[in-house]
């Protein structure tokens, strides 16, 4: 494939249309503003149905009310200002590969009244990064009755639920009624092992702000995996560690459980055994937005991911890319494609940024490689487990306590550097320091 070229001095800059500001999306749009965008070598938009981030791994925090999104989220506008590129407000629902645009469907406000009509966007390069959300695997009741962390909305109408449940609860035992309080987390991938921590810290903590008849062992949290041990996904010392940790913050772990049926007020397991449930959360398994499905002309799997080259590229158009959790990327000697993880959305933003600045220039794409640095479990203000992985050797490290905690905090500096620099980083963690030390230990709104 020959890459395009610039165009002519007359004609407009090449257009490069970002689909999705999560992580990976917004890090790639920042690094092309600040370059590409700042010198006008080309027109850089972001397009995102929302109007600020918030790193996505931090979501279960936002839920249980240990982080303030308002003060870690990030405005498109006046990043896009700051960063010299463009932002665009809504939701991409087609493609037309032919005329090489693609259409947001209209923004509608929170009254219903139409407030920007559908319109199209042309561009020359396209990049879509709109991450995933989560797979109910078609389980009866879970779009009924769970509760999803695939937003920042979903987040903060799970603390409003969290706290109105702890209120309820609260008062039914100041009455001497039965006031136990169950809320099952369905997966015990990263997000609902670190979840059902950060819930543990909420029952300790909420008696402090005047729920004292309510005791943390009035609350009982479970966490339900269907494999036959939680982080199937990580190695089996780490499972290991987790469930130990779990297990001591009165957590129970329940393995080799499949879920057949989600009721109002009860979950069913396949063996028929039931469950009560106030709060049932859906933390197992992802899968790719319903839309990119019937795009025109681009090749998806079965999860709704857009089946990409080793560039990033689309299969069947090497105009479009993908990254980040809406990608299959494959990996070289390995039959499994780039895991859904932040690391990789970062690593394919750092290629692709470097693919795009070449396609400018003539040059060929440059083709990605995942390097697993190892994962990190991070449980609440209790402790923290990880490993991490060797460059040279390939051999993993198992760490945990204040070092595992250091190299976890680190992983969202690092997301902050690549947002706003060392400088502005450093006063932001500073500004947190202030905060998180004037500040309740829990949001209680």
């Amino acid at each position: 494939m020959v890459a395009p070229r610039n165009k002519s001095h007359n004609s407009s800059p090449h257009h490069i249309v970002i689909v999705g500001g999560g992580a990976g999306g917004l890090e790639l749009i920042t690094s092309l503003g600040n370059t590409l965008g700042k010198k006008g070598k080309a027109r850089i938009t972001l397009v995102d149905a929302g109007l600020t981030h918030v790193w996505k791994p931090l979501l279960h925090e936002v839920a249980s009310g240990s982080l303030d999104a308002n003060a870690n989220e990030i405005n498109y506008r006046a990043h896009a200002r700051k960063h010299h590129y463009e932002f665009q407000l809504g939701r991409m629902s087609g493609l037309n590969r032919a005329t090489k645009t693609l259409v947001v469907a209209p923004f509608m406000g929170e009254d219903g009244v139409e407030v920007v009509p559908e319109r199209e966007i042309a561009y020359d390069t396209l990049v879509i990064s709109v991450g995933s959300t989560a797979n109910d695997f078609g389980t009866p009741g879970a779009q009924e009755n769970c509760l999803f962390l695939d937003s920042l909305l979903q987040a903060r109408r799970f603390h409003n639920l969290m706290l109105n449940a702890f209120l309820r609860k609260n008062h039914e035992a100041q009455q001497g009624r039965q006031h136990r309080l169950h809320i099952n987390i369905i997966g015990a991938g990263a997000t609902g092992v670190e979840l059902a921590a950060e819930l543990r810290l909420a029952s300790r903590e909420l008696p402090v702000y005047g729920m004292n008849h309510l005791r943390a062992s009035d609350v009982s949290i479970s966490v339900i995996e269907a494999a036959d041990r939680i982080l199937p996904a990580l190695p089996t010392r780490l499972s290991s560690a987790a469930t130990r940790e779990l297990e001591h913050q009165h957590v129970k772990v329940l393995t080799g459980q499949p879920v057949s049926e989600i009721k109002e007020d009860t979950v069913v397991m396949k063996d028929g055994a039931e469950l009560p449930s106030d709060m049932t959360i859906w933390a197992a398994g992802i899968k790719a937005p319903v839309f990119l499905s019937k795009l025109e002309g681009l090749e998806v799997n079965r999860d709704n991911q857009l089946v990409v080259l080793q560039t990033l590229q689309t299969t069947h158009d090497t105009d479009i890319f993908a990254l980040g959790d809406c990608a299959a990327c494959p990996q070289p000697g390995s039959e499994r494609p780039v895991p859904p993880r932040a690391q990789a959305a970062h690593q394919q933003a750092d290629a692709l940024f470097k693919t795009l600045c070449n396609r400018l220039q003539g040059k060929a794409a440059v083709p990605f490689v995942y390097n697993d640095h190892g994962s990190l479990i991070n449980f609440s203000r209790y402790t923290t487990v990880g490993n991490l992985m060797g460059n040279l050797s390939g051999r993993s490290m198992y760490i945990e306590g204040r070092v595992a905690r250091l190299f976890y905090v680190s992983l969202y500096r690092m997301h902050q550097v690549a947002l706003h620099g060392f400088l502005r980083t450093g006063v932001i963690w500073l500004m947190d320091k202030i905060s998180r030390a004037m500040q309740p230990r829990l949001k209680l709104h």
